[in-house]
């Protein structure tokens, strides 16, 4: 890879891993949103594939109830594994594959900043634990298929946990088990379609100590933040990345 695009990576998982440091999230959507600027979107995901799972598991087995939420949303989980695996062939796939993409990436943007405007605005979406037991699955599915269109994994997945009743540290673990399950299955769908390039793991391994780095200052700034100021910056954080794709999505 040449120097400049080396460059870029690092910059770029600095980036992200300071955004998701500080918010729990937005790891991918960051890293893929630049890296595409110079790399096939195949190519781009595959990189962010070792940053994304260490940051994630870091972040999941860094909360208080990992037991307790893995037992709660496993039914979601491993709709997310098979949506994502079953979706991958669109993020690595020919001319119309990445038309797709392009148009799932717009209205991913387009869902994520409605959203947040919603949370900005101060309503309040609750899902009552009776519901889990089939919106769950539901909701991994589609994010599953969602990821392997776009290789962001937070769409309907963030606005589901963020809905049932989690406080602050169990909501960025639960994000964190999310987006674990998320980048093993995105890795599993683009060997499956044959769609890692040679020496993937080797440029991915790189990539990880910049993403690390990032996302360890975006902890410490996160935990100088109150629970009121945090709500405002997660919606924030959610609605300037929903933009983002958007406006890259029509691009």
């Amino acid at each position: 890879m040449a120097s400049n695009i080396w460059l870029l990576a690092a910059a770029t998982f600095v980036l992200a891993g300071l955004v998701k440091g500080v918010i729990g999230m937005g790891l991918p959507t960051v890293a893929m949103g630049l890296l595409a600027l110079a790399l096939p979107p195949a190519e781009a995901a595959a990189l962010l594939l070792l940053p994304s799972l260490v940051t994630n598991v870091w972040q999941l087995l860094a909360g208080p109830s990992f037991a307790s939420l893995a037992r709660r949303l496993w039914p979601m989980m491993a709709c997310v594994a098979l949506g994502t695996i079953a979706g991958a062939g669109v993020l690595a796939g020919d001319t119309a594959g990445l038309a797709g993409a392009g148009l799932a990436s717009t209205g991913l943007g387009v869902v994520l900043a409605a959203y947040a405007a919603v949370g900005l605005a101060g309503v309040k979406i609750a899902v009552a634990r009776r519901h889990e037991a089939w919106l769950g699955p539901l909701v991994g599915l589609t994010t599953g298929l969602v990821t392997g269109a776009t290789g962001v994994f937070v769409i309907p997945a963030v606005p589901y946990l963020q809905a049932i009743g989690l406080d602050k540290e169990e909501l960025i673990q639960a994000l964190g088990l999310s987006f674990t399950v998320s980048t093993v299955a995105l890795g599993l769908g683009l060997l499956q379609v044959q769609a890692l390039p040679p020496g993937a793991l080797w440029m991915s391994l790189l990539a990880l100590a910049p993403a690390l780095g990032g996302m360890l200052f975006g902890q410490a700034l996160r935990r100088r933040i109150a629970a009121a100021t945090f709500r405002r910056v997660f919606f924030v954080g959610l609605l300037l990345l929903g933009l983002y794709l958007a406006l890259r999505g029509i691009a």
